[in-house]
């Protein structure tokens, strides 16, 4: 006889189903009581299996029978004519099995918790969805090499969870486990931050922030990835690669970067202070939070003027972030740029910090007219493929130059790096940030969230770019402007000191 023990409940009175009852059931596996256990019993008379299923029906447990037969299913009703036979081959043998399972369940779990609930508390299943929810979603399967199952049963008989804190805490050290700086917690307002982020706005300082990428020549901190152009850090003179040692003369050596970031952020018109280092030199800055327009795109229309047909007239396009607009907004600079009779495109990533996965595949289709955009992959290998058809391509022909910098991370990454696998583009600047790992966010039922690595990508040449980063073809000179106005000037300034050839920069 196989079984399969479900949900064990202590204290039930043990009876046969009703008739009554059994006639309003539908046709099994899809019972409309929650079955507690079941098993597969021996041949009685003409039927050869029988599957049973332990029933609770309020406080008390009754057995539904379901036999299968040769060229087709027994269903209930025939299963009740039974009734004799199976009453009295099995109701005595399952009542004491289920009472013996019952009352070992009840005297092992007496001996870890004096009073035992049985019931699960609005706190308990708040747990249990976020446990759920990075049971399926989360990229490592061994879950950083413990049994994922086994914490669960642990947390829910040892961890307090009285109240909506103390539940926040069990789910903050449970997600601590997996060591994975990017899987996280958030309470409702941290979470509808991170929604509004990627909304369109933000009240800081306007910096994208990250992990050293395991240098030993950066020093302990939080490396700035980007500063939003315009924004009170980048009007203080901070840049890509700067490392803030304190925010608020709090050290940030083991600080997290949501935690950074949450600090960071702030009321309207309220002061942060921070320490930078800047190479061999560290400043104190007092910068005044602002509300940060998250508009990612900045294009301008570059005319180099030359003899017949060298003459060119270059759209650029400066992307700044992979928020929900950033597609649309790309999209229409395109086409602004295709009604002015514009023959070449550059594209801008650097000191894009990344945002939206989604974004960047769109994005990328804008400028291929076929092939992989990016793989999906897991502990198990490659899980999904994004490609185009073409369909959603706008300018997949016009010689293309994409600018990336080691601001240029995540989404902005996987458009620099299927662009460059495609040969579609040039790419010019420096290695970029390398983060190749994916989150997914989730909402809990009570505002609050998680955020979850459910993945790592690989360009379409099967490059995994964690913590490498995707190598640009050339350098730019170091004094490349990062602005719309410089850029136009170096090209079309042959003595600047900046400047790049034109035809360079559309050359392989």
């Amino acid at each position: 006889m196989e079984w399969k023990l479900l949900q064990p409940r202590p204290h039930l009175q043990l009876h046969p189903c009703p008739l009554s009852a059994l006639s309003k059931l539908p046709p099994l596996p899809t019972l409309a009581f929650p079955s507690i256990a079941s098993f597969r019993a021996p041949a009685i008379h003409r039927v050869p299996s029988w599957d049973i299923h332990v029933v609770l029906q309020g406080r008390r447990v009754c057995f539904v029978a379901n036999a299968s037969k040769e060229g087709g299913a027994w269903g209930i009703d025939e299963v009740l004519k039974l009734g004799d036979e199976f009453r009295g081959r099995f109701s005595r043998a399952l009542g004491k099995w289920v009472v013996g399972v019952m009352l070992l369940m009840s005297f092992s779990l007496a001996l870890t918790n004096s009073s035992p609930s049985w019931a699960l508390s609005e706190e308990n299943l708040l747990f249990l969805e976020a446990w759920r929810t990075i049971d399926r979603a989360y990229v490592d399967k061994s879950f950083n090499g413990q049994s994922w199952f086994r914490y669960r049963e642990n947390a829910l008989r040892t961890e307090p969870m009285n109240t909506r804190d103390e539940t926040y805490a069990a789910i903050r050290k449970m997600v601590a486990t997996l060591d994975d700086p990017f899987t996280r917690f958030l309470e409702p307002e941290r979470f509808r931050s991170l929604r509004s982020g990627t909304q369109g706005a933000l009240t800081g300082v306007g910096l994208s922030i990250g992990y050293p990428n395991g240098s030993t020549s950066l020093p302990s901190g939080l490396v700035v990835i980007s500063a939003a152009p315009g924004g009170p850090a980048s009007r203080a003179g901070i840049v890509s690669g700067d490392v803030i040692v304190q925010i608020d003369k709090s050290s940030t050596e083991r600080m997290s970067i949501y935690e950074a970031a949450e600090r960071l952020q702030g009321p309207e018109g309220s002061l942060v202070e921070l320490t930078i280092r800047s190479g061999s030199e560290t400043k104190q800055l007092s910068l005044m939070r602002e509300r940060v327009s998250l508009n990612p795109v900045k294009s301008r229309l570059c005319e180099i003027t030359g003899s017949g047909k060298d003459s060119r007239r270059i759209g650029y396009i400066k992307l700044s972030s992979f928020n929900q607009n950033a597609s649309g907004a790309v999209k229409e600079a395109i086409q602004t740029f295709q009604s002015n009779n514009v023959n070449a495109f550059v594209l801008d990533l650097r000191d894009n910090s990344g945002g939206l996965f989604p974004e960047g595949v769109e994005i990328a289709k804008l400028w291929l007219n076929k092939g992989v955009v990016v793989y999906i992959s897991d502990s198990q290998g490659v899980r999904d493929i994004y490609d185009t058809d073409g369909s959603s391509t706008m300018a997949p022909s016009e010689p293309l130059a994409v600018l990336v910098n080691k601001g240029t991370a995540s989404a902005s990454e996987i458009v620099a790096g299927a662009l460059k696998d495609n040969k579609r583009a040039v790419l010019f600047g420096e290695p970029t940030f390398g983060k190749g790992k994916i989150q997914s966010v989730f909402q809990l039922s009570d505002g609050s969230g998680l955020t979850v690595t459910v993945a790592r990508y690989e360009t379409p040449a099967h490059t995994d770019i964690d913590k490498v980063g995707v190598i640009p073809d050339h350098p730019l000179p170091k004094s490349f402007p990062k602005d719309d106005d410089g850029f136009c000037s170096c090209l079309q300034d042959p003595s600047a000191t900046c400047h790049v050839n034109r035809t360079q920069l559309f050359s392989r």
